[in-house]
């Protein structure tokens, strides 16, 4: 009841017109940013991050969510009207979504894709709403050695549940690490890797590295591609809308599998892209019609986009409660809230009772306005795609200049930006992950804060973190996840002995 009355209390701060404004705003570009190949959550919120500083913290907030509600909406429908996957969570959705058009069902595949999306987000914010309070409960118990073991286990989770190689992702982890590392040291006032150059006292903004990572990165990436859209057009009507929401009650086990694999996904550091792929792979092999997926099955369109939506609404659980994002536009949100003077963690449940229910309550207004926004203007967006990249990609790249610019109204930031592109853009070309480098980059100084405080503490021994039960399990938790690609390659040879 304390947190049914506390989400009341959020509707009443997020329903006034301003920010009843700024919610519809944010789903309309956040769809156009899932539409458009070449961005994303990530990237349309990092990009827009700096327009928000004159915002009270929780309309800022709203709008930011609200972009990456709409971008999870919009990528479906590129993936099934063009076969581009707007987002990386949308490509399993191109596999029986782009049959279903081809074959004319352009607009059942859209509505099954909107709804189940909606569903995903609808049952993740539910488990947010009375889980994160007692999970930020709980964290209260925790002191330096607690935390500093929480961010060990994140790290670790990406390169241990991570999909790419152990390898790649531990070094571009500790590329961002070196960054993280660099400009005034927060405990002795001592200047680290700054080379002479003064500039670089403040350290790298996570904000400059975000924008240039993804938003200049994919820019490059698209121009090599050389991008050009030919699809199929869609119309959705009423008709259509209710004849598929009638066989949509058919697949409820498919949808709560999707929701149970999209929230565990979301929670640990997995994503929404790799939740969207292992859920289309768990419903083909369990589906009655699963040799028929890939031809234009509409449960394999149900499958990624539920777990895709729920993964991608649940990452925010963590990021709340414990300060930990568990996906990359998590990751850029958490350091809006540090730019906004918010501390992510147990205490904000606390502190900032307005800012975190009004957020939580905006994620139920949010997903049923992009539902609706998408449903009505599908037309309008899929049009997006017929102006020529040529012109789209220009129009990015100022947006993305200007605001980097604002963050410290320096030139040398705009450098930084587009030095960070070329390195996204390297990244990609050799398959190195950017999440994992982006997480050390917002997390890194505060990690090492608390790694620091804990051998204060303990006078340099090591122990502390596993000086009790809770920072003990966290530490070997986390150690199994590290070493985990390996024990499963161990355990593997053991079973084919």
């Amino acid at each position: 009841m304390v947190e049914i009355s506390a989400l009341f209390h959020g509707f009443s701060v997020v329903l006034t017109p301003f920010n009843l404004l700024l919610m519809m705003i944010g789903i309309v570009l956040g769809v156009i940013i899932g539409v458009l190949p070449g961005l994303g959550g990530a990237n349309g919120v990092a990009i827009l991050l700096p327009l928000t500083f004159t915002m009270p913290p929780t309309s800022a907030i709203i709008m930011l969510s609200c972009i990456y509600w709409g971008a999870l909406f919009g990528g479906a429908i590129t993936s099934i009207l063009f076969n581009i996957p707007g987002e990386p969570w949308s490509v399993a959705t191109t596999f029986d979504g782009y049959p279903m058009a081809q074959q004319g069902r352009a607009g059942e595949a859209l509505t099954a894709a909107f709804t189940s999306s909606f569903i995903g987000a609808l049952v993740a914010v539910i488990m947010i709403t009375f889980l994160a309070p007692l999970v930020a409960q709980f964290a209260l118990q925790f002191g330096p050695p607690e935390f500093f073991s929480v961010y060990l286990l994140t790290f670790c989770s990406f390169i241990g549940m991570g999909k790419g190689s152990p390898f790649k992702t531990l070094a571009a982890m500790t590329l961002g690490f070196g960054l993280a590392a660099v400009g005034m040291d927060t405990v002795t006032g001592q200047l680290r890797l700054i080379f002479g150059f003064t500039d670089l006292m403040r350290g790298f903004d996570f904000l400059i590295a975000v924008i240039g990572l993804f938003g200049i990165g994919e820019i490059l990436l698209s121009m090599e591609e050389g991008l050009s859209f030919t699809g199929k057009t869609a119309k959705i009507n009423p008709k259509v809308v209710l004849e598929t929401w009638k066989k949509l009650p058919r697949y409820w086990l498919t949808s709560l599998r999707s929701c149970l694999i999209g929230c565990w996904m979301g929670i640990t550091p997995g994503g929404a892209t790799p939740a969207s792929f292992m859920s289309y792979g768990v419903a083909k092999r369990v589906s009655k019609d699963g040799e028929k997926f890939g031809t234009g099955q509409i449960e394999g369109v149900i499958a990624p986009e539920t777990a895709a939506h729920a993964a991608g609404t649940s990452a925010l659980l963590p990021m709340l409660a414990l300060g930990i994002p568990g996906s990359p536009t998590a990751a850029v949100l958490l350091g809006g809230l540090l730019i906004w003077g918010l501390q992510p963690g147990p205490l904000l449940f606390v502190e900032q009772k307005d800012f975190v229910w009004g957020l939580i309550a905006s994620m139920y207004l949010g997903n049923l306005a992009g539902l609706i926004v998408v449903l009505t203007c599908v037309p309008l967006f899929a049009a997006i795609l017929r102006i020529p990249f040529s012109i789209i990609a220009p129009i990015i790249i100022v947006i993305c200049a200007i605001g980097a610019y604002t963050v410290h109204n320096a030139m040398l930031d705009i450098w930084f930006m587009l030095l960070f592109g070329v390195i996204g853009y390297v990244f990609k070309k050799l398959d190195y992950p950017l999440a994992p480098l982006v997480l050390a980059l917002v997390l890194g100084d505060r990690a090492e804060d608390s790694f620091r405080q804990s051998m204060l503490i303990s006078q340099g021994e090591v122990g502390v973190f596993f000086s009790n039960w809770l920072v003990g399990g966290i530490t070997t938790l986390s150690l199994v996840m590290l070493f985990w690609p390996l024990l499963s390659k161990i355990l593997t040879r053991l079973r084919g002995d």
